[in-house]
């Protein structure tokens, strides 16, 4: 990683797999850029005792990941827009997509795109609610912009937590791992978040 990080390379593949994680969420775009922000907190010519300028690569790695968490945002909205029955009969035979379609819509709606960051932290919530926005035919100007502060805040958070860790603990794989749980623990926060308002619409109400 200390070779990578020293090498404009870091942003492609950072910038790739935040872009595709939107299809595949196993892939680990959280931890590549935990791993490159904590690398560049201590420095990537640590060893030779050389520190580069720090600030500008994490302003540089904020900014690829949040442009690419947009992009592959857009990328599945668009698809699940166009659809066509294939991507109809998947949606309706998911009870996780359905609901989130139905939530969603009724979020954008009423101004509370909200859901749509707090979906960025929790696993694979992202891709939900990008494909549930396109399949419901929610407007751009409905979900991009929430999508645009939903990228940001999860980018911002992610290399706040490597580049502090890495100023704590060092550039070393326990910074890595603290940095990681506190990810994991957002995303866990998150999902509970959403499942919340569900749960208060299943209750009924009091006489």
């Amino acid at each position: 990683m200390g070779s990578l990080v020293s090498s404009p390379w870091i942003y492609a593949f950072v910038a790739l797999s935040v872009l595709l994680d939107v299809f595949l969420p196993v892939l680990p775009s959280g931890v590549l850029v935990i791993a490159a922000a904590t690398a560049a907190a201590a420095g990537s010519g640590a060893a030779t005792g050389q520190v580069p300028h720090d600030v500008p690569d994490i302003l540089v790695l904020i900014l690829c990941a949040t442009t690419a968490s947009v992009l592959g945002d857009l990328v599945a909205y668009r698809l699940a827009w166009r659809g066509g029955p294939r991507l109809d009969r998947a949606i309706a035979r998911s009870r996780k997509l359905s609901k989130a379609q139905e939530r969603l819509g009724a979020a954008l709606a009423r101004g509370g795109g909200a859901l749509v960051v707090l979906a960025r932290f929790a696993p694979a919530g992202r891709s939900v609610v990008s494909l549930g926005a396109g399949a419901a035919h929610r407007k751009a100007r409905e979900f991009l912009p929430w999508s645009a502060l939903a990228g940001l805040s999860w980018a911002a958070y992610s290399v706040a937590l490597g580049y502090f860790g890495g100023q704590w603990l060092g550039a070393t794989w326990l910074a890595t791992g603290v940095s990681l749980v506190a990810l994991f623990g957002a995303g866990a926060g998150a999902a509970l978040l959403m499942r919340r308002p569900r749960a208060a619409t299943e209750t009924p109400p009091a006489p």
